[in-house]
């Protein structure tokens, strides 16, 4: 027996995506559906007047979730057909159903069928792990929604915003795409039963010519299978945009998980937050004082493999040829099963790191403190107006002043003495208690608070309501 350690596994099994995940694009849950369509088939079949048994289908039903894997493995070594293989085997169990199973039916009835289940399937473990994120950053940012700290633009400073208010850009975008996905669920169709070229004309032949049996049959399949109707015209496969829609969702999750580890990146260089980590990690080989953030670094690396992988099947979508070709399916069974795996893996990280950030206050105030002497010039501009002073001739002497105390800061290492030079300056009217009030950073933070409790409540608390039914939990492997 070949050791394990000798092949390639891939490292969504064994280092980033969930068992439950995993499990969703496992032979064993394909290969189930498999028979589940065929059940269904059989049932709707039978239902509009076909000779089909109730004990036909009884035995069907008996060995839905026992599947012969050994027999259809050998088959499919004389047939090189996957569907007929396990056609085979299915007949082999249950030899009084064995004439009806696959009745009018091409493969793609049961590839993608269940293709669109799995999708489906997938996506509601993404939604439910999405909330959980939602849950964890929606209490960071209502905890902090008045602890001021630095905002950037271009990556410099700005004027101030609030750890919490930042923490609603994360959600926000994060939201957007549960809506998006939750969008492409509610549009998400079964392919039915539409033959080998999309026109239906073996079950025609089978129904002797009723087209009322036939879209009848098509419908009650769907509902056996938990969808509200499918596909008005297809060609063998259903479109493979849908493939396309759901990746770039996907991608969209990928786009939103970087921005937040992106940022997480750069606030724990500014020690001014940090991912968690835990007493025995060990941060570099080399440098032991060293704390990296590798679980933002992870994120990051995995989206970028989503937003690439989303290129996969938009060309599959725009190079099938008429009713179809087969240069599809190998590329789909890697790239959307991955797409999923891969944001799976995201959001797990995602929800680790986001139950557990640290916020040191202490270096953001003094962060805040460094630059705002530069943003409370206005306000001492207004109150020294107020006071009797000049405002052209105040906004001059500022502008000196800020840049004198700015090189000061950038060229000698000193400390920004902009406060006092504006206090020793007999143009402005005030005492350096008063320009001192003027340095609050709450005076500073507009309604970020408000704009925290609002966003939470209208735009967050409906997801959660919807999809965050427990606590998640994720523990890294690495």
């Amino acid at each position: 027996m070949q050791n394990s350690k000798e092949t390639y596994i891939s490292p969504f099994s064994t280092r980033y995506a969930s068992k439950e995940m995993q499990e969703v694009f496992s032979e064993q849950f394909k290969f189930r559906t498999w028979r589940k369509l065929w059940i269904a088939l059989a049932k709707a079949e039978k239902a509009l007047g076909l000779h089909i048994t109730d004990e036909q289908i009884a035995q069907l039903e008996a060995y839905q979730d026992d599947i012969n894997y050994e027999v259809a493995e050998a088959r499919e070594k004389i047939v090189r057909h996957d569907v007929m293989s396990h056609v085979y085997a299915y007949g082999q169990q249950c030899p009084d159903a064995e004439p009806i199973i696959h009745l009018g039916a091409t493969s793609c009835y049961v590839g993608d069928n269940t293709d669109v289940i799995t999708m489906r399937t997938a996506s509601e473990i993404i939604l439910k792990k999405a909330a959980q994120v939602l849950k964890n950053l929606s209490d960071f940012a209502l905890q902090y929604k008045d602890l001021p700290c630095m905002a950037y633009t271009h990556l410099q400073p700005a004027q101030l915003t609030t750890v919490g208010k930042r923490a609603t850009l994360w959600l926000y975008e994060l939201a957007q795409d549960v809506e998006e996905l939750e969008h492409r669920l509610d549009k998400l169709l079964l392919l039915g039963s539409k033959g080998t070229t999309g026109t239906q004309a073996s079950f025609m032949e089978l129904f002797e010519g009723d087209e009322e049996k036939v879209k009848k049959m098509e419908e009650m399949i769907a509902q056996e299978m938990g969808f509200s109707g499918v596909v008005p015209v297809s060609g063998q496969t259903y479109s493979r945009k849908v493939d396309a829609y759901f990746l770039s969702v996907l991608s969209g999750f990928a786009q939103s998980a970087y921005k937040f580890s992106n940022d997480m990146r750069i606030l724990q260089s500014f020690e001014e937050m940090e991912e968690p980590f835990e007493k025995n990690q060990i941060g570099s080989s080399a440098m032991p004082y060293k704390r990296n953030p590798m679980r933002s670094e992870r994120i990051s690396a995995l989206a970028r493999y989503v937003i690439v992988d989303a290129l996969n099947p938009a060309l599959t979508a725009g190079t099938q040829w008429f009713e179809r070709t087969l240069d599809d399916s190998a590329n789909k069974r890697i790239s959307v099963a991955e797409a999923f795996l891969a944001v799976d893996s995201i959001l797990n990280i995602y929800i680790n790191v986001t139950g557990g950030i640290v916020v040191y206050d202490k270096v953001i105030h003094r962060r805040v403190m460094e630059k705002l002497p530069f943003m409370a010039t206005e306000n001492i501009m207004m109150k020294s107006v107020k006071k009797g002073g000049n405002r052209q001739e105040l906004h001059e002497r500022l502008r000196t002043h800020s840049h004198a105390a700015a090189a000061k800061v950038k060229l000698e290492g000193g400390q920004n003495d902009l406060i006092e030079r504006i206090a020793n300056d007999d143009a402005f009217p005030l005492t350096l208690e008063e320009i001192h009030a003027e340095l609050d950073p709450k005076l500073y933070i507009g309604r970020c608070a408000s704009q925290v409790e609002e966003f939470v409540a209208d735009v967050i608390q409906p997801i959660l309501a919807k999809w965050h039914d427990g606590e998640i939990q994720t523990e890294l492997k690495v």
